[in-house]
């Protein structure tokens, strides 16, 4: 109780521009915190604000979004406690203001650029299935004629060695072991594949 009356005390000794600062700082910091633990136990999603934060949404596209709440989340809180160190410098409040702004900014900036970073590394040890197209390949499991089955076939993408289901439109059966091409993209694990010359 004491403790609880000693903080409503401090917290009315504070002048208005003190309140705001604290405030943001404290209640960011707070959601900093539930957003770390929150990515910690593999909940966080890190949405965008009105559509789905992907930190990979392709070769085309924006590897990692600057408007997500995470990066609200950080501004805010850099901001309040830089904020708070001005105050404490005696600064003007063009000064703090200026200071907490440009910090927070720098902190997401520095973030965004490491998650790009980070995402473009993922992105490299993908499979891009579409780069086994003429591709040659050899089967490893009979391959049932006219697309009537599947099969898999081994091949070399990117680097390496991988195995992957495949279908033909060859009239025969394509048996284990033998040499095939690469001749079309069924879907992102399935390719099309024939052991015709």
């Amino acid at each position: 109780m004491a403790n609880t009356l000693s903080i409503a005390t401090w917290w009315h000794t504070l002048a208005g521009v003190e309140k705001f600062f604290w405030a943001v700082a404290l209640l960011f910091s707070f959601m900093f915190v539930v957003q770390t633990v929150i990515s910690f136990i593999g909940g966080d999603d890190d949405g965008t604000f009105g559509d789905s934060d992907e930190y990979v949404e392709g070769d085309g596209g924006i590897d990692y979004q600057f408007f997500t709440i995470k990066n609200f989340i950080t501004f805010f809180t850099v901001f309040g406690w830089v904020g708070l160190a001005c105050l404490q410098g005696g600064l003007s409040m063009f000064q703090i203001v200026l200071w907490s702004t440009l910090s927070g900014l720098a902190i997401v900036l520095i973030m965004f650029f490491l998650f790009s970073r980070m995402a473009r590394l993922r992105s490299s040890g993908t499979l891009q299935i579409q780069n086994a197209l003429q591709k040659q390949a050899e089967t490893y499991l009979r391959i049932p004629a006219l697309r009537s089955g599947y099969g898999k076939v081994h091949v070399r993408v990117q680097g390496s060695l991988r195995e992957l289901r495949a279908l033909t439109d060859d009239e025969n059966d394509i048996p284990t072991g033998k040499p095939v091409t690469v001749v079309g993209i069924v879907n992102e694990s399935v390719l099309l594949v024939t052991g015709m010359k």
